[in-house]
């Protein structure tokens, strides 16, 4: 059973679901009714990146996000300004911006950096589970599963990050949750440069297991298999990339 449950009203609801990834330079969300077309580009770079329909080395032409989102020059370059920010877009003096292309020594770093951050947030989502987080974590699994079933890529690998991203929600720790963020997003374009295709970017048991553990209140078993579950994701890239040739428009899936 999850420690030290709380009553619904006394826990503060969770801002993400498993369709959707927050931004993590903090933009003004729809939600909120101050989406701006700065935030439109970034958000739409950012879904493509993780939904691996971007790839590494993609070009990311200013005209031509001006014209997909009628957007001035100016507000497509403070959007891939942010978006080199948050190390999704590299930004080529008198060349353009492309999606950001990790090196090997980065993968390396990052898959590091990564294991020790989502060690920490299993651990502290142990400490705060609720019943309602756990039915969140169990509906969660429900749509990776689904997903599987459909042969829908695009969706599971959505879907798999997504559930670190809850995760860390449920550590109740916004400092390290936005960290988490740019750490999930590095490792997807990782994964979409490096990972042989048809691979699953992460495996349905494994994240099964974490919650199990989480349900049980094993804050230690959790963290153990996180930790294995990242080292066997890392394990599975190959310093391999395939030149992809989609327009850009469906690459933003505009």
């Amino acid at each position: 059973m999850p420690r030290n449950p709380k009553k619904p009203a006394e826990r503060k609801p969770l801002v993400s679901d498993a369709a959707q990834v927050p931004l993590p330079s903090g933009a003004l969300s729809a939600a909120t009714g101050g989406e701006t077309a700065e935030d439109r580009i970034y958000q739409a770079v950012f879904d493509s990146v993780m939904g691996q329909r971007l790839a590494p080395g993609t070009k990311l032409p200013e005209a031509a996000l001006c014209e997909l989102f009628d957007a001035s020059r100016s507000t497509v370059r403070q959007a891939l300004q942010r978006l080199a920010h948050d190390h999704i877009v590299q930004l080529r003096p008198n060349r353009g911006a492309i999606v950001a292309v990790p090196t090997p020594e980065e993968t390396r770093q990052i898959f590091e950096a990564r294991r020790g951050l989502e060690a920490a947030l299993v651990r502290l989502a142990a400490q705060h589970l609720t019943s309602a987080d756990l039915q969140s974590l169990r509906a969660q699994l429900k749509a990776e599963q689904d997903a599987m079933h459909r042969f829908d890529q695009p969706a599971w690998a959505r879907l798999a990050s997504s559930f670190h991203l809850k995760l860390g929600e449920l550590g109740r720790n916004p400092i390290l949750q936005r960290y988490l963020v740019e750490m999930v997003s590095r490792c997807s374009l990782i994964v979409a440069l490096y990972e042989p295709p048809g691979n699953a970017c992460c495996e349905h048991d494994e994240h099964e297991a974490i919650v199990t553990c989480l349900e049980k209140g094993d804050a230690e078993g959790a963290a153990r298999l996180m930790d294995e579950h990242l080292r066997v994701l890392e394990r599975n890239v190959s310093l391999r990339s395939e030149a992809r040739a989609p327009g850009l428009r469906e690459l933003l899936g505009l």
